[in-house]
Order: C-alpha cells, then sequence, then structure tokens
C-alpha cells in the first residue's frame, strides 16, 4: 500500500530536487509510529513527521509498505529513499546505511498476559516461549544471547509486532518482548489484556530515519529540517498528539 501526500513550493532543497517525491518504506503495522487506521489509511508519530518534513522540503511524501526484513536490500535497492518508522540506530545497521541524528528513546522491555507474575524479568523467561518480531533489535539481542539460545524454550518470531501481541493475548506464548513505545501503546487501546514488566532487555536504543550509504544529500536535507522542527516546537506537539506528552530528544 503506498500514500501520497502532495506539498508545497520549494524552498528549502537548493540541490534542484523539487517536485522529487521522497518514497518512506516502512512496517504499516507499526503503530503508533505508522500503521493502517479504521479507515485503511497510513497514519503514525513517524507519519506525520515525515508529512512535515516533506512539506518543508517542498517534496512529495510517499508511504511505501515493505517487507521489515528485506529493508537494508529495500533502501539499496533504491525501491525506498527512507526507512522511517520507530527504526533503532544499531552498530551492525550502520554498516549499511546512513542515520540521522537520534530523535527518541526506545527500550526493549517484556510484556506478558494480564496477571501473570511468573515472568519478571530475563532470568524468569526460561523454559517458556518468548514472541518478537523478525528484524527487530530484541530479535537482534535475542540471536546474540546465550540465555535466549540455551535456556529458552522457544523465539517464536513475527512479521510484526500486533501479532505477536494477539499471540499473547491468546496464549500462544507466554512473554513478547519488543519496544516499549508500541507495546505500550498496544496496551492502551488493550487496557484488559496485557501488561508491562518494566525491565529493560538488552541496552536502551534510539530512533533515527535510515538512509542509502550514497546518500548524504538527502540525509542532511532531512536532518536540516528535523533540526527545525525541534527548534520550533512542531515535533513537541506532534509528539504530544499521539503520546500525550513530548518524549523526543532534546
Amino acid at each position: 500500500m503506498a500514500v501520497t501526500a502532495g506539498c508545497g513550493s520549494n524552498t528549502a532543497d537548493k540541490a534542484g530536487n523539487a517536485g522529487k517525491k521522497i518514497v518512506v518504506g516502512l512496517d504499516d503495522n507499526f503503530p503508533p509510529m505508522g500503521f493502517k487506521n479504521e479507515s485503511n489509511e497510513i497514519v503514525g508519530f513517524d507519519i506525520d513527521l515525515a508529512k512535515e518534513a516533506s512539506k518543508r522540503l517542498g517534496r512529495e511524501v510517499e508511504f511505501k509498505a515493505i517487507d521489515w526484513s528485506s529493508k537494508e536490500a529495500e533502501l539499496k535497492s533504491g525501491r525506498v529513499d527512507i526507512l522511517w518508522n520507530g527504526l533503532d540506530i544499531t552498530e551492525k545497521r550502520k554498516e549499511n546505511m546512513l542515520f540521522s541524528d537520534p530523535y527518541m528513546d526506545n527500550r526493549q522491555i517484556i510484556f506478558v498476559k494480564k496477571g501473570r507474575t511468573d515472568i519478571k524479568d530475563e532470568a524468569s523467561m526460561a523454559g517458556k516461549v518468548i514472541g518478537t518480531q523478525s528484524a527487530s533489535s530484541a530479535e537482534e539481542y535475542m540471536d546474540g544471547s546465550a540465555f535466549f539460545k540455551e535456556k529458552v524454550k522457544e523465539v517464536k518470531k513475527y512479521s510484526d509486532f500486533v501479532s505477536a501481541f494477539m499471540d499473547l493475548e491468546n496464549g500462544r506464548v507466554d512473554a513478547v518482548v519488543g519496544d516499549e513505545i508500541t507495546g505500550r501503546y498496544y496496551m492502551s487501546k488493550h487496557p484488559e489484556a496485557l501488561e508491562a514488566v518494566d525491565v529493560a532487555i538488552g541496552e536502551v536504543s534510539t530512533f533515527g530515519i535510515g538512509f542509502a550509504k550514497d546518500n548524504q544529500q538527502l540525509r542532511d536535507e532531512v536532518q536540516k529540517v528535523l533540526n527545525e522542527m525541534k527548534a520550533d516546537g512542531t515535533m513537541a506537539k506532534i509528539s504530544e498528539k499521539w503520546f500525550g506528552k513530548d518524549i523526543t530528544k532534546k
């Protein structure tokens, strides 16, 4: 699914790219960063940021749903120009793409079914079936962890976190390890179903925007307008809309 938003005349783009569309690749089932609403429109925090940034650049923006596990290949091939969808900045990913400056912190934490008390930290997941999203930072951490390889009964991998949370609700997994921001948003919509175990798994990460290695120009153009959006309060207002407060990095 692709959604295109028209933008005004170019004022910020000095490289002769006025009118050139920016294609943003995303997982369209990753609330509240980018997801389909009841009207099948792609909405979310990152969507609003990207629309505002593109408007300031005088460019159109198209949102293109991709297989998130193939995001590096989509970027490298040029099928998308940007990855903008709660993308954690990691050293491994830096090998394959450029990043914007971090704009939000994120933790990987544990989610369990409401009322469950036996899972309270990483060690207590031994012998359990744990869900997560494929190609996520949580998966990357667990794949490199001797504990999850040797002590956990099974790590089930899903195409998106929403599917993992649904299986958690239905008792098909014992817990889900995933992005705190996405998980807490899901919990807000299903308050009687799940709860969070407020313990970080792995290191605290930061969200950034991904660009192709050879696209320093676009990276710098987008970073410039992001800085402007931080300075004039626009980013804070968008954060307040989706999270009830400004949780972006200063």
